[in-house]
């Protein structure tokens, strides 16, 4: 088949290669434009760029499809199909409409399960056990086409969002190809593809949304396990973070990467001190250090406790917690949290 890809980050690089390797024909791939990037805001370009240079593919950048032209010279193409991987734009019924064998998208995800911008960090974040990839018709609504077929995947109690995608998006690209096999073979014959998909279920769907700076912060008011989880889920962007307060000194900025539940039954005698140490209510308990395990402080949550085990100070490296706390000099009854007054 004559395919238009259309993809930017990292995890649609390996679609890209695989259909490049199989028997279709890549015409065109598009990318979003360069964008800004890092300290000095210099133009970056995306990896799907530099991979389509990398297979010497004809590549295309454009804002959008609003334009008259950009729609023309995408149907000038004679594509019979377009991909689209983590591509970045929603396409408007007019594009979707250019290629008889319609546009099919991989999202990472269980449709109809988090739709939407991040659906590989928001499952980790809501304890999801599995996950996986879909091939999907795309349709004017927000990942809301019926799909061709899924594969799943286990989400393992070490997945960072970086270490999921990864492994998503080896995964995806196998499918994809795997179902435009099958697009080549039925497309011709509409009522067999047709046949050939499932509607999304009514019930049990999700939004996705982008992940924000906000949420990056930790409120130890919650349960360790959604701390722990929020801090693998935003692994590496945006990272989540906290301020500390220790002794006389100013709060201080740490990003919070890896981090571990404690059992409340196996630190109740620790608890119980830091308690008699000064009277104070439970919602001042949140964020107390009460004590330090063998690779991190222990930390007071709304529901057990939270040992950290990977740390980064401002403008440092990512490091074992229990040599920043060496370094930092925290102690027993030091905070974390929003300052206190």
């Amino acid at each position: 088949m004559r395919l238009v890809f259309a993809g930017t980050p990292e995890f649609a690089v390996p679609t890209l290669r695989a259909l490049h390797a199989s028997e279709h024909d890549i015409v065109a791939v598009y990318t979003q434009p360069d964008r800004p990037s890092g300290r000095g805001q210099r133009l970056r370009p995306s990896a799907v760029k530099q991979a389509a240079f990398d297979l010497d593919l004809r590549l295309i950048q454009v804002e959008d499809f609003k334009s008259d032209e950009a729609v023309q010279a995408l149907g000038a193409l004679e594509a019979d199909a377009m991909v689209v991987v983590a591509y970045g734009l929603l396409l408007s019924q007019r594009v979707l409409d250019l290629f008889p064998a319609a546009c099919w998208n991989l999202h990472a995800s269980l449709l109809p399960r988090w739709r939407g911008a991040a659906p590989i960090a928001r499952a980790i974040e809501a304890g999801d056990r599995e996950t996986g990839v879909a091939v999907m018709k795309m349709e004017k609504g927000l990942d809301t086409g019926p799909v061709l077929m899924q594969a799943k995947l286990p989400i393992t109690a070490l997945d960072t969002a970086q270490h999921l995608q990864s492994r998503l998006a080896e995964l995806g690209a196998v499918l994809m190809v795997k179902g435009i096999d099958q697009i080549e073979k039925l497309w011709p014959e509409p009522d067999s593809l047709e046949r050939a998909l499932q509607a999304q279920a009514s019930h049990g769907a999700c939004y996705a949304s982008k992940l924000t700076k906000a949420e990056a912060q930790l409120d130890f008011s919650q349960h360790a396990a959604v701390l722990e989880r929020r801090m693998r889920a935003f692994d590496p962007v945006p990272g989540c973070y906290s301020w500390f307060h220790t002794g006389d000194k100013p709060p201080q900025l740490l990003k919070c990467w890896r981090g571990r539940v404690v059992e409340a039954q196996d630190m109740q005698t620790s608890l119980q001190q830091v308690c008699s140490n000064a009277t104070r209510s439970q919602h001042e308990l949140f964020g107390r250090v009460f004590g330090f395990g063998s690779e991190g402080p222990l930390i007071v949550c709304g529901g057990e406790f939270l040992e950290l085990l990977e740390v980064q100070p401002a403008g440092g490296l990512r490091l074992p917690a229990a040599r920043w706390v060496q370094q930092s000099g925290l102690t027993t009854g030091d905070f974390f949290g929003p300052a206190r007054h």
